[in-house]
């Protein structure tokens, strides 16, 4: 067995991996459980996600990426071992190609950190290329006619904001703002509020399930369990959706001013593209209730919601496998 493209969609919440010929093979979060005294891993993905929150005081769960670059080298290192061992693509005489996705306004610095995680994975060589752009390729979108494409790719911990033409990105943002700040506001707001401690997955649950960042809201609730802050027992709460709506209006607002920097520096000719095509939202993010009707009503442009927008990014990485030879290698 020879060596394969791959394609790695390596997000601060998730990491998905394209395999050329074989289309999205891995879809798991981007967590790692390890014991602190021996330093070894003991879980990866969707087994070290279980123990989120739950586990004793010698095993940390922890997420190797934070706001899109890599916070944890060696952990990080071990994370994308595990995956490409687990899909089995490394060959006996020859190692995959891979091509890896980051935000627009990454150092170089940070750049090398992904290059050389992934080569001491296992990769012969590594390709590096803008989140946006890939997520539009993604997404179904000609970026490579000489018009005007516009996309809000909301992650984990990073939005990025980016107008396409002819190939390359023209203007673009990118702001540490996310869908991890999201459920950092749900749980702050419920502390606040309700002097109740609930866990990072319960407020990733609740932004899921009743999330919504529509002015108007929507009437629906959710109980859920968690620590009173006063007498230390638990206690469950009903919770509504126009209170995580508030949570996370702030955070949201950011989203909207990135999107209208954008907009505010792009030549007029394309300006006058997106009035027609309009903007495509990608990333978990688009799974928000009422996103779309928010940057429409603020940007005044027609927004519209990519197809399986978190797959947008993995599918991007697999339709530029085809031409690896147009993508500059990572010096």
């Amino acid at each position: 067995m020879f060596g394969r493209d791959i394609g790695i969609d390596l997000g601060t919440a998730n990491v998905l991996i394209h395999v050329k010929g074989r289309g999205i093979v891995l879809n798991e979060p981007a967590v790692v459980a390890m014991d602190t005294q021996t330093r070894n891993v003991l879980a990866v993905g969707e087994e070290a996600f279980r123990m989120v929150g739950r586990t004793p005081g010698n095993i940390v769960v922890m997420r190797p990426l934070k706001d899109g670059v890599i916070a944890d080298f060696d952990t990080t290192e071990k994370m994308l071992k595990h995956f490409l061992e687990k899909i089995r693509v490394k060959g006996w005489f020859m190692k995959p190609r891979i091509l890896i996705c980051c935000p627009t306004n990454i150092t170089s610095v940070e750049q090398k950190a992904i290059r050389e995680a992934a080569e001491k994975s296992g990769a012969k060589q590594v390709y590096l290329e803008e989140e946006p752009k890939v997520a539009a390729v993604g997404a179904g979108l000609d970026i490579f006619q000489p018009t005007g494409n516009m996309v809000v790719d909301i992650g984990g911990g990073t939005t990025d904001v980016a107008v396409l033409s002819m190939g390359d990105i023209v203007t673009a943002e990118s702001i540490k703002i996310a869908g991890d700040r999201f459920d950092a506001d749900i749980l702050s707001s419920i502390k606040k509020k309700h002097k109740l401690l609930i866990g990072e997955r319960t407020a990733e649950q609740i932004k899921f399930e009743i999330g919504t960042v529509s002015p108007k809201g929507s009437d629906k609730s959710m109980e859920i369990r968690g620590r009173d802050m006063v007498n230390g027992l638990p206690r469950t709460i009903e919770v509504h959706a126009s209170e995580v709506q508030e949570a996370m209006q702030e955070a949201v607002q950011h989203i909207v001013q990135a999107a209208r920097t954008v907009l505010e520096i792009t030549p007029p000719e394309l300006s006058a593209d997106i009035i027609d095509r309009g903007i495509i939202i990608t990333g978990g993010g688009a799974y928000l209730h009422g996103i779309d009707t928010l940057l429409a009503d603020e940007l005044k442009v027609p927004v519209f919601i990519a197809e399986d927008p978190m797959d947008c990014v993995a599918n991007g990485t697999g339709m530029m496998l085809e031409n690896l030879d147009r993508i500059r290698k990572v010096k």
